[in-house]
């Protein structure tokens, strides 16, 4: 491996150192508002959420497809062994998509809706009893979620819509290096299953933002703190939540001007959803989208040392279809 990511980089690192209810519209299915009585804080026990446990590393492998959002979300998936590989009848799903900003599909900043109403449907075939959406957004959640169009397409597709609200956090110790005790969304760490699906873009402060950076979504309290040690942060997050899958929308990517865009003429069309159990394998993958590689992010330095995937892309199989 490159000397730059080797153990000594990352040791001297470490010492160095965005729910109301989916209401009763057309566009939403209602979610019985529990939790407002609950106790506050999780125990203060570090409580990594594995959503991989006892899945095993078979068949582990990178697949890159191509075509418009909803086809090649269903041939990623269908690569991989199908849904039913991930999810189990009766299961609890969340989706945890990027709808962090107030902007439409074509402009590139939130995943495609497209992305997650297939997402949806492909859970609900494997028998998947609930299946959530959720997200904290940095902009106002109600625009976002309704201008991104996910509320209304994973809603028709059959899936409960969650915006934040402050009674859906609760304080969880993230056991990280920066990361310690913070606000987590529930619904995004009770569930039996997790899917990540970030959208490929540029990011003004870590370079490139897609499936580590995305789990900044289940974040509550005083997110932009972290960045001042973001590439840490980041790995501590992914440490704690370790997804069932991570599904990467790059059909629009945002090549510039990151992470909340808005001139059309930064994003490019590229028509691919990366998809794979190893999620900096995925990222790895993705930065190089927006010309980068995968040296060039720290934050994929640190969870390749960490053991949580592999930012070294000839170490995994690699399958494209459409």
């Amino acid at each position: 491996m490159n000397d730059s990511w080797n153990r000594r980089r990352f040791l001297n690192r470490v010492a160095a150192g965005c729910v109301g209810i989916a209401g009763a519209t057309a566009t939403g299915m209602l979610l019985r508002d529990e939790g407002r009585d609950e106790p506050l804080s999780e125990p203060k026990t570090v409580q990594v959420r594995n959503f991989r446990a006892h899945m095993g590393d078979s068949g582990e492998k990178l697949v890159i497809a191509n075509g418009d959002p909803s086809s090649a979300t269903r041939a990623a998936i269908g690569a991989l062994g199908g849904m039913e590989r991930f999810v189990q009848p009766g299961e609890s799903v969340v989706i945890k998509p990027n709808i962090g900003w107030d902007r439409t599909p074509v402009q590139a900043a939130n995943t495609n809706p497209l992305v997650i109403s297939a997402l949806v449907k492909l859970c609900l075939d494997a028998g998947a009893a609930t299946v959530i959406v959720t997200d904290h957004s940095c902009n106002e959640s109600r625009r976002c979620f309704t201008r991104s169009g996910i509320w209304k397409e994973a809603s028709n597709a059959g899936a409960v819509v969650v915006l934040p609200a402050g009674h859906r956090f609760r304080t969880h110790d993230l056991g990280g290096v920066v990361l310690g005790r913070m606000p987590v969304l529930t619904a995004a760490v009770r569930a039996d299953r997790f899917i990540n699906v970030p959208v490929a873009k540029h990011h003004g402060m870590s370079g490139f933002t897609g499936a580590m950076k995305n789990l900044y979504g289940v974040l509550g309290g005083r997110r932009n703190r972290l960045h001042q040690r973001l590439d840490d942060s980041i790995a501590d997050l992914a440490d704690f939540i370790r997804p069932t899958l991570t599904v990467m929308d790059a059909t629009r990517v945002l090549m510039r001007n990151g992470p909340q865009g808005g001139n059309l003429g930064d994003v490019k069309s590229v028509n691919q959803v990366i998809a794979s159990t190893d999620q900096v394998a995925v990222d790895a993958y993705g930065c190089g989208l927006i010309g980068l590689k995968p040296t060039d992010l720290p934050y994929l330095a640190f969870a390749h040392e960490r053991g949580l995937g592999t930012a070294d892309l000839s170490r995994i199989p690699r399958e494209e279809v459409s």
